[in-house]
């Protein structure tokens, strides 16, 4: 893809498949419809995997077949507004291949990490991203490395934008003897109320649902807000 193209680009992340959060798809679709992104990124964690998680899992929850099936299901309305997605790998994304080498399963037993989601085509996994944007920017993609992401862009010395960390939803500048460097993290976009999460009323911050974009090489943060039900109040604030 040429930088020509990267002026409006979707990023995404840690939606934690099936337990996201309910208003997830008409989110999707209504930033879609008022940004038209020329490329999306998904930062990881698309799917949750549970039941196979190295934590405890939860025995009310879904096997890890069921949950499997319940997340395909979930994803096709996804797959079908995004048929083209650059996605990077993460912990949860990466769990079948880290459970495969703990129990010394070769990974050429494993079949394709697309192929077991029924992906579409266009959905392309990477360990990490790297992409130069329409004004020329570097920026580095990566599910999560730090949770203070300035750290990492000025030891990089390129834009960085990540996940993994539910609760923070921030965009910080640094800047250098010869250029001005800018770092994103983008939350999450989980149900909260979901049992997988059940973690969370255990800790002090909150996870902060939403996501990001670049619009002419400048980050900027797209909230999901809610309502006191924490349903999606329905348009973009």
């Amino acid at each position: 893809m040429s930088n020509e193209e990267n002026s409006r680009v979707l990023v995404i992340s840690d939606m934690h498949i099936p337990y996201q959060h309910k208003d997830l798809v008409p989110f999707l679709k209504e930033v879609k419809r008022v940004y038209k992104p020329d490329r999306v990124i998904c930062i990881g964690d698309e799917v949750d995997k549970h039941a196979m998680s190295f934590h405890d899992s939860d025995p009310d929850l879904p096997s890890a077949g069921d949950e499997l099936e319940e997340a395909i299901e979930k994803l096709q309305p996804i797959y079908k507004l995004f048929p083209e997605v650059d996605l990077v790998d993460s912990n949860h994304g990466s769990m079948v291949y880290r459970k495969g080498k703990h129990h010394g399963i070769p990974r050429k037993y494993l079949r394709d990490y697309g192929e077991v989601l029924d992906a579409p085509v266009g959905w392309q996994w990477h360990n990490d991203l790297k992409i130069t944007l329409s004004d020329g920017q570097r920026v580095y993609f990566h599910h999560g490395l730090a949770s203070d992401g300035q750290k990492v862009a000025q030891r990089l010395g390129i834009n960085f934008i990540q996940g993994h960390f539910h609760n923070s939803f921030e965009i910080k500048y640094t800047g250098t003897p010869d250029k001005l460097l800018w770092n994103m993290t983008i939350g999450c976009l989980i149900d909260d109320k979901a049992l997988a999460f059940a973690y969370n009323k255990t800790t002090l911050g909150r996870p902060l649902i939403g996501l990001g974009i670049i619009l002419d090489g400048q980050p900027m943060l797209i909230p999901m807000i809610l309502d006191d039900t924490g349903r999606w109040i329905g348009e973009l604030k």
